[in-house]
């Protein structure tokens, strides 16, 4: 029986002077080699084979369909435009195997890829009969369709079928959770409208309140309700006022009290007005 040496690794207890602490103890030890698993190989190797096939189409495919482009057009457009022919139909398969567990949706890609081989394949030929060389087009479109079936098998070496029962669980499961992904960037989507909205709504209120100032039609904002037994009067300001007219409008509107009178120069004259100036013109009125 074959044998491997390996490193094993444990925590031991080790005692210096009497005091004693967990170390590391690595010893190598021989345990049984596992049979050599061939068929991990073979999906191995059949993988790699296809990955070389389709990097030799689309090396081929570009340089055939290139040259066919360059006589139209600037060589490196035309090349560089040639890598889409066998890029598409690599891409679908690329889907393809992607949602190999979504069979209703890989259909699409599926159907994509054989539709962009033909096309890939016509352009090849078509190099091959507009150059001369018509059995030279036949066998380079054919490295297309190669390719793509190494690609189809290997797929298959790795694809697991799933009974029906456990595909309609898989899609009712995989629905679920689609649609808390979708919400993400709704949410987030919703959440920016509500800021916005709420942003417009302070912007207006704060226009109306705006409104409120010297030089509005109607300045009594006081607060004060129209039914309320004991009314706080405005005096009606008609437009920018200095302190002393201010002063003098709200003693002439019969407001004494100096808290009051300070709080009508502030809205309607100057809003840091000083307290011993509003009382100097107070009692210059009086």
């Amino acid at each position: 029986m074959k044998t491997r040496t390996i490193e094993r690794t444990r925590l031991v207890p080790h005692t210096v002077d009497g005091i004693t602490e967990m170390v590391l103890d690595r010893e190598k030890i021989e345990v049984p080699q596992p049979p050599r698993d061939w068929d991990h190989i073979v999906r191995t190797a059949v993988t790699i084979g296809a990955a070389l096939l389709v990097t030799v189409s689309l090396a081929w495919t570009t340089t055939s369909i290139g040259a066919l482009l360059a006589m139209s057009v600037v060589a490196v457009v035309a090349y560089g435009a040639a890598v889409a022919f066998d890029a598409t139909w690599i891409m679908c398969m690329g889907v393809e195997w992607l949602l190999r567990y979504d069979p209703d949706r890989a259909a699409l890609a599926k159907k994509a890829g054989h539709a962009s081989l033909a096309v890939s394949m016509g352009a090849v030929f078509a190099h091959g009969y507009l150059t001369g060389q018509l059995v030279v087009g036949v066998v380079g479109a054919l490295v297309s369709a190669l390719a793509k079936g190494g690609w189809t098998i290997a797929m298959r070496v790795h694809a697991r079928p799933l009974d029906p029962r456990t595909q309609q669980w898989v899609t009712k499961r995989r629905a679920t959770v689609d649609g808390q992904l979708a919400m993400i960037p709704i949410r987030r989507e919703l959440q920016r409208g509500e800021a916005l909205v709420d942003a417009e709504q302070h912007a207006l209120g704060a226009g109306a309140d705006a409104g409120s100032g010297p030089g509005s039609a109607d300045p009594d904002h006081s607060g004060q309700r129209a039914d309320s037994p004991d009314p706080d009067p405005q005096p009606a300001a008609t437009g920018p006022m200095t302190i002393k007219d201010a002063v003098r409008t709200a003693l002439d509107s019969g407001i004494r009290d100096p808290d009051r009178v300070l709080a009508y120069v502030r809205k309607v004259a100057d809003a840091n007005a000083k307290p011993e100036t509003v009382s100097r013109y107070v009692r210059l009125a009086g």
